[in-house]
């Protein structure tokens, strides 16, 4: 008779984990670190240059497809009532690093103005003086240049709930109800939620960029059927690399770089940020099928250079709130005392260690909090003829 099967029979026959999307998550981060200081060089190289997307749409697509895998398995296993108080809680973190965040912004260029002059726009002018905006920062109503991430993740984390309850009953309702609201916000972008420092509202418009929190989080339903790999079809890689090929073509910076233009007919405007225009949407949702589809790109982020990026991408709150503060450094010192290559060689060198060396003794308490809630697996004595 064969013995029965252990739980710890059953981990070891489980697929090995998919590091892709701690990987992209990763590449996502660093270059936020990069785009966030205008006048670095790097940001010469990310993505928003040779396409229409750029990391932001990474990041949020990522918190979809993340948010089915830690949240709604969490609901489908333990209830809703469990699912449910761990994604408050989590709202709560991302609420404290968001406010956090902002306050420490706020503070820095105040102190920064007492000894050296800064330009405007290196804070909001409704920001500069008093203390009767810290409200509005509390409640959201007030979101800084460069601080509007997180508030729109909260947002689609508090309604996952509710998305996935709708997910239960229909998927195709839950992505007919997703387009609609996404189109209305392109046809209105005064649908938005309002911002006391900026007219227009949220710069990232929750009821645009929510169809791409949706796309994630069913492309994670759909990879959970295959092993964790969306299905490769040759059209769709095909379709997907051409497409690419023509937002490369479009959105390649050739006065920056001084050779000649290869476009055929004028880029779309880059204005259709804020509500997820459709062009930055197959963007990344080309990047996203490639990437997941990838047999040797599953492979490639289990070894040293993955591994490298996913620890980033593993802790990526930690890691976003503290990049965001060097960003805002790095902003501050150009401002102050001007550019030059060794400065932004030596300051890009720093911002990289240091985000590095915040990462790993994160990841390391991780992958030790994770041991320790596992079960003991015993070790099982090799045979005497091995």
């Amino acid at each position: 008779m064969e013995p029965p099967v252990t739980h710890s029979a059953s981990l070891a026959r489980k697929t090995p984990r998919d590091h892709r999307v701690d990987a992209l998550r990763g590449i996502a981060l660093l270059m936020m670190l990069v785009d966030h200081v205008p006048d670095d060089l790097l940001n010469r190289i990310t993505i928003r240059n040779f396409g229409f997307a750029d990391a932001a749409e990474i990041f949020v697509m990522l918190a979809g497809y993340a948010s089915y895998l830690a949240y709604g398995r969490l609901i489908d296993r333990e209830g809703w009532k469990t699912g449910i108080h761990r994604i408050l809680a989590r709202c709560v973190r991302l609420y404290l690093y968001q406010t956090g965040m902002t306050l420490i912004f706020v503070w820095t260029v105040r102190q920064w103005r007492h000894y050296q002059p800064l330009p405007e726009y290196t804070i909001e002018p409704q920001l500069a003086h008093g203390y009767g905006w810290l409200w509005r920062i509390l409640t959201f109503d007030a979101l800084p240049s460069y601080l509007n991430i997180l508030p729109l993740y909260v947002v689609l984390l508090a309604l996952f709930p509710l998305i996935y309850w709708v997910l239960k009953r229909s998927l195709w309702l839950l992505l007919a109800l997703s387009v609609a609201i996404w189109a209305i916000a392109n046809l209105d972008p005064h649908i938005t939620i309002p911002n006391w420092l900026d007219p227009n509202g949220w710069y990232l418009n929750p009821f645009g960029w929510q169809f791409l929190y949706i796309l994630g989080i069913l492309g994670a339903v759909w990879a959970s059927k295959h092993k964790g790999d969306l299905p490769y079809r040759r059209w769709a890689k095909v379709l997907c690399l051409t497409y690419l090929a023509g937002a490369f073509i479009l959105c390649f910076p050739y006065e920056y770089w001084h050779v000649p233009s290869l476009r055929i007919f004028p880029a779309p405007p880059n204005t259709g940020k804020s509500t997820l225009a459709i062009w930055r949407l197959l963007d990344i949702m080309a990047i996203f099928y490639l990437v997941q589809s990838s047999t040797a790109l599953r492979r490639l982020s289990a070894d040293r250079i993955g591994q490298s990026l996913a620890l980033l991408g593993r802790n990526s709150l930690e890691v976003f709130a503290f990049s965001t503060v060097l960003d805002l450094l790095g902003r501050l010192m150009f401002a102050s005392f001007g550019i030059n290559l060794w400065d932004q060689v030596v300051m890009n060198a720093v911002g990289l260690g240091l985000t590095y060396a915040l990462a790993i003794p994160l990841d390391r308490a991780r992958q030790r909090a994770k041991a320790a809630r596992s079960p003991a697996v015993p070790l099982k004595p090799a045979p005497a003829s091995e």
